[in-house]
C-alpha cells in the first residue's frame, strides 16, 4: 500500500512535505521500517535539505537556475528542458529510514518537493515498508 499526496506550486521553489510524510507514517502504523517518497513528474524532484534557514532552500533554486538555464539551444518543443535536467540531477525519489514511528532526520533536515516547472498541479507517493 502506498499513500498519495497532492500540491499546488505556484514557483520554482521547495516545497516542504514533510508534514504530509509523517502522516503516511501514523496511517502506517509501522513502528521500524523503510520510507520511500517518490515523484511521478519529469520537472520535480524529491529532495532533502535544510529546514532551520529558508534562505538555503532559495540558494539551491538560484543555484540550479545557474548550473542548468534554459538555453536556447533546447530543443524540446514544451520550453521546459531545464526543468527536466534540474529532475535528472535532484532526483525523482528519496529513501528514508523509519524508528519508533517516525522518520530518522538529521536536526537540520526535513523533506521537500522541488518544483522546476510551475505552476502545476502536482502529485508524490509515500511507501512504507515495515521490517
Amino acid at each position: 500500500m502506498y499513500y498519495k499526496y497532492e500540491l499546488k506550486t505556484n514557483n520554482e521553489a521547495f516545497y516542504n512535505i514533510t508534514d504530509m510524510v509523517d502522516d503516511a507514517i501514523k496511517k502506517s502504523g509501522v513502528e521500524s521500517g523503510i520510507c520511500l517518497v517518490f515523484c511521478p513528474h519529469t520537472t520535480a524532484a524529491i529532495t532533502i535539505n535544510e529546514n532551520a534557514d529558508e534562505y538555503v532552500a532559495k540558494d539551491v533554486i538560484l543555484a540550479s537556475k545557474t548550473a542548468f538555464p534554459k538555453l536556447e539551444g533546447f530543443r524540446h518543443d514544451e520550453g521546459n528542458s531545464d526543468g527536466h535536467v534540474k529532475c535528472s540531477m535532484f532526483g525523482a525519489s528519496e529513501t528514508l529510514i523509519i524508528d519508533k514511528g517516525k522518520l530518522v532526520l538529521g536536526v537540520w533536515q526535513d523533506i521537500y518537493f522541488a518544483e522546476f516547472d510551475p505552476p502545476r498541479n502536482r502529485s508524490f507517493f509515500v511507501k512504507i515498508i515495515e521490517g
